[in-house]
Order: structure tokens, then C-alpha cells, then sequence
């Protein structure tokens, strides 16, 4: 029996929030796809008055924000950068899939054990770790983003919400009472009652409408992954696989089936559509088995999950799939290294590269990739661990910057670099990496935060809580970030220039702040 993580905030927020991103309704006047099945539908002028695409994607930010900073958000590097290279390459694939506002996709997993993926305003995308581990392949998981993708290309939130205003926002009025019952320490069964009780007075008068846009989405979604390379008979694939759930388990319905409504005429629909262009194989890479076994890790971490995690290891090192043993001992080598055991996990990730050299390297028929930076992050995950010797940790980060110089794209990697030069204690070093990290990544909070360690084991407490500052601000918590500040300015080694500093930065924030109480009052 699989064991279920806690019911947080985040999964209240997006159980409420599905039905208004997702189960849309039909409007009058949709543009229809064009014959050819090449061109993307546009939308029509009619629905464009009440949300217009900046904010839409200031409300996929505030709602992104919520979601960054709860448990249940997987903020896993590796997973993270995986899904947006993956994701970006398929917007990329085909004009048009970025929608007539030219929407930045941002992709991202949440800890749930149902099978669901959703979409929110502004080109927020998300899959539950739950349907990630149960796509069976590439173009299965293609199938997924792509419908989603979908979705936001056609802008189905805002023509709901400009063409039935009052029905939307009582969904989206439920997911936020949920979230705050959440926070307040209202019981699950209490919040979920909010939840629920939003979703069910939209319900009625939505659900006759979804199925329009849904079809709609299958259709923009086969042309995205069509141009991508991918095998499309994985959408009808995995649609079956949910399918016989939904039989085996009635009383289960597989929550991507209830806010994506299937219906026999949409896969028949599909399958005409995939019999009108040729039969493509397309080979998984390394890397997607690689980001399964961590998500597997990941979804949940308690001792029932992390031994449920081992028995799914076992069985598919049985496989006659190489890839699939790689990824089992890749797998077994993380769950290792979560439990603490360096010296077992360290001996699992080399009998995975051993396995790995042994196949030479996996082409995808498009590119090549054998998750080279993904071993590389477990290899400095274990070495620069708590509880490594100085030597290991010494001989970490001469692999960390050997790693950051192969692979200067991969934010997680460039983080481990900084990580290292402050547990080795090359403090001025890794200021002014992480400094000039921080002039060219503006929006990563976490590189505050690094910041901030590296100054606090300097004693340099006013910078060290300037930077926290300027974390809490990137992460959408303005008045911690102002609570910081004060600290800053009363520390006793703070500068004339620190002092200037503090003082413009204060003055922004405040102003900032004052925005937000003001349109948290218009909403009221």
C-alpha cells in the first residue's frame, strides 16, 4: 500500500485551484484549429477585457511564491532543471506554443501521490511526483507538459475569467480560504471543506463546458510534441493506462482524469490524429530514468517511503532495460545518501557508472544525453555531506569546480561550487564568486542565502543580514526582508555604505509593501 504524505497547504491550494486552471470552459467565439493541423488556434478579441497577460502572470507569480515556500514543493535541482530543459525544448519545438502573449514557461513537481499535472496563470506548469514516476517514457511525459502547455498557448484561465467572471473567482476565492485555513491551523477535513465547497458551486454550471477546451488542448498539445520529435501514440498510451485505473479502482479516479474530463471521442480523436503522421521511435534518455529514481526518493520521505522506494529499486534492477538498472542504482545510491550511509551510497553511484560505461552513451535520435550532470550532483551531494572528513570535503570542491567549469549552465551544480568554498573555509573566495553569481542571477534567493552564510562565518553580521534581506525579498516575503534589514542596522560593524545601502533598499521595500496592502484590500 502506497503511504501518503502529509496533506499540506500546497496540496489544499492546488486541489482547490485545479478546476479553475485547468477543466475550462468553452466560450463563444474560439478560434477552431486550422484544417491543416499545423497552425495553433488564436483567440479571439472577445475574450480578451478582464485579465490581461501581465496580470495573468503577476497572479502566476503570487501564486508560485505560496508554492516555493511550502514542504510539499520539490526544490530539487536536478528535477527542476531536468523538466525546464525538457519543457522548453517542446515550447520550442513548434511557433506559436508560447501563445499570442509570448508566455515564459517555468516547469516544476510538487510532492503528491495522485496522478494529476496542472497548469497556472502565466506559464506555471506543474506534474505531481506521483504522474512523473508513473509515465513510462519520454513522449508519455511530452504528452502530459504538452496538453498543459496547451492550455496556457490558448490562455484558458483568463478567457475564463473574462468571459464568466463570476464563476471563476469562486474557485480561485476557495483555494485561497483553503490556504489560509491551512496556515491558521484549521484541521485538514476543515480547509479541504473550504476547498471543496468553492470548487462544488463552479462545478455545476463548468463541467458541461471543459470538455471543449480539453479537446482543445489535445489537439495544440499532439502539435507541440509532433514538432518535438516525440512518439505520439504516448498520449493515447498513457491516457489508457489512467483509463484503467479509473477501472480497476473506480472509486480512485486518477485526479488528472477528473480535471482533464476523458472521454472515448477525445482518444478516438487522437488516434485519427495519429494516424496521419508517420510512426516515429524515439529512444528515452539516461537522465529521465535518472530523475525518476530521485522524484521516487523524494515523494516521500518518511521511513515507510523511503522503504517502499528500496523495494521499487529491487524490482527493477531485475529489468532486462540497462537504462532501467541505472536508474534503480542510481536511485538506491540517493536513498543511501538521504539515510545518511556516504560509504553505501558512494559504492551504489559507482556500480551505476560502471553500468553506465559498460552501454556507452544513450542517444535520444534528437540529442545526447547520458545525465552526466545528474551523477555529477549526487557526487558532490556525497561528498560534501555532513559527516565527510576535511579530506573528502578538500577533494569535493576540486570536483566542484571541475564540475561548475563542465557544466557552467547548471544552476545547481554553480550553488554546490559555492557550497564547497564555504565548508572549506576559502571564505573571500567564495564572497566574491557568490557576488558576481548574484550580479548575473538576480532572481535566485538562494544565492542570498549562500551569501549570507559565507558572511555570517566571516562575522560580518550587517552583510550577512542584507543578504538574508535580499532573499526573503526574491521569495516574495517583504516584510521578513524589512525585519532584516532593521537587524542589519543596528549591527554593530555596518558602514557608512552599508548604512546608505540599507537605507535604499528599506525605502523600496517599503513602498513595495504598501502596493501589496493595498491590493490585498481591493480584494477584500
Amino acid at each position: 500500500m502506497t503511504s501518503r504524505p502529509r496533506r499540506s497547504g500546497l496540496r489544499l491550494l492546488m486541489s482547490a485551484s485545479l478546476l479553475a486552471g485547468l477543466a475550462m470552459p468553452s466560450l463563444p467565439g474560439l478560434a477552431q484549429p486550422k484544417p491543416d493541423n499545423t497552425a495553433l488556434p488564436t483567440l479571439g478579441d472577445s475574450a480578451r477585457g478582464d485579465l490581461s497577460p501581465v496580470m495573468e502572470r503577476k497572479l502566476g507569480e503570487e501564486i508560485m511564491r505560496d508554492i516555493r515556500r511550502d514542504h510539499d514543493f520539490l526544490d530539487d535541482d536536478p528535477i527542476l532543471e531536468y523538466l525546464n530543459t525538457f519543457g522548453s525544448a517542446l515550447v520550442a519545438a513548434h511557433p506559436g506554443a508560447r501563445g499570442e502573449t509570448n508566455a515564459e514557461f517555468f516547469f516544476f513537481a510538487v510532492r503528491d501521490p495522485q496522478l494529476n499535472a496542472f497548469a497556472l496563470p502565466g506559464g506555471f506548469i506543474a506534474v505531481h511526483s506521483a504522474l512523473l514516476l508513473a509515465a513510462q517514457s519520454e513522449s508519455e511525459l511530452a504528452s502530459v507538459l504538452s496538453h498543459e502547455i496547451g492550455h496556457v498557448a490558448q490562455r484558458h484561465i483568463a478567457r475564463m475569467l473574462g468571459q464568466q467572471r463570476q464563476d471563476a473567482l469562486i474557485p480561485l476565492a476557495g483555494m485561497i480560504l483553503a490556504a489560509l485555513a491551512a496556515r491558521a491551523g484549521a484541521g485538514g477535513d476543515a480547509a479541504m471543506g473550504m476547498a471543496v465547497g468553492g470548487q462544488a458551486l463552479a462545478i455545476q454550471r463548468q463541467l458541461n463546458f471543459s470538455r471543449d477546451a480539453e479537446r482543445e488542448a489535445d489537439r495544440v498539445g499532439f502539435q507541440i510534441m509532433s514538432a518535438g520529435g516525440y512518439d505520439t501514440s504516448g498520449m493515447v498510451a498513457f491516457f489508457g493506462r489512467l483509463q484503467a485505473a479509473t477501472r480497476n479502482y473506480s472509486d480512485l479516479m486518477p485526479a488528472y482524469l477528473r480535471s482533464h474530463p476523458l472521454t472515448t471521442e477525445r482518444i478516438a480523436d487522437i488516434q485519427a490524429r495519429i494516424r496521419e503522421v508517420p510512426y516515429r521511435q524515439r529512444i528515452d534518455s539516461l537522465e529521465f530514468h535518472l530523475i525518476r529514481a530521485r522524484a521516487r526518493v523524494l515523494q516521500d520521505e518518511s521511513t515507510v517511503g523511503h522503504a517502499e522506494a528500496k523495494a521499487a529499486f529491487d524490482a527493477q534492477m531485475l529489468s532486462q532495460n540497462r537504462q532501467q538498472q541505472i536508474g534503480a542504482q542510481y536511485g538506491l545510491a540517493f536513498l543511501a545518501m538521504k539515510k545518511g550511509e556516504l560509504a553505501k551510497a558512494q559504492t551504489w553511484l559507482d556500480k551505476a557508472r560502471t553500468t553506465k560505461r559498460s552501454e556507452g552513451t544513450f542517444s535520444t535520435g534528437q540529442a545526447t544525453s547520458d545525465g552526466a550532470s545528474v551523477f555529477t550532483t549526487l557526487q558532490l551531494e556525497i561528498k560534501l555531506a555532513s559527516g565527510q572528513s576535511a579530506a573528502v570535503k578538500a577533494q569535493g570542491l576540486k570536483e566542484a569546480e571541475q564540475a561548475h567549469q563542465q557544466f557552467p549552465l547548471a544552476r545547481g551544480i554553480a550553488r554546490q561550487y559555492a557550497d564547497a568554498m564555504i565548508d572549506n573555509g576559502k571564505l573571500d573566495e567564495a564572497t566574491r564568486y557568490l557576488r558576481d553569481q548574484a550580479q548575473q542571477y538576480r532572481d535566485e534567493p538562494k544565492l542570498q542565502e549562500l551569501l549570507a552564510k559565507a558572511y555570517a562565518a566571516q562575522g560580518k553580521l550587517a552583510l550577512q543580514h542584507i543578504a538574508l534581506a535580499e532573499s526573503y525579498a526574491l521569495s516574495g516575503g517583504k516584510q521578513a526582508a524589512l525585519d532584516q534589514l532593521v537587524i542589519a542596522r543596528k549591527a554593530n560593524d555596518a558602514s557608512f555604505y552599508d548604512m546608505a545601502l540599507i537605507d535604499a533598499r528599506e525605502r523600496e521595500l517599503k513602498e513595495l509593501r504598501r502596493e501589496e496592502l493595498k491590493e490585498a484590500k481591493k480584494k477584500e
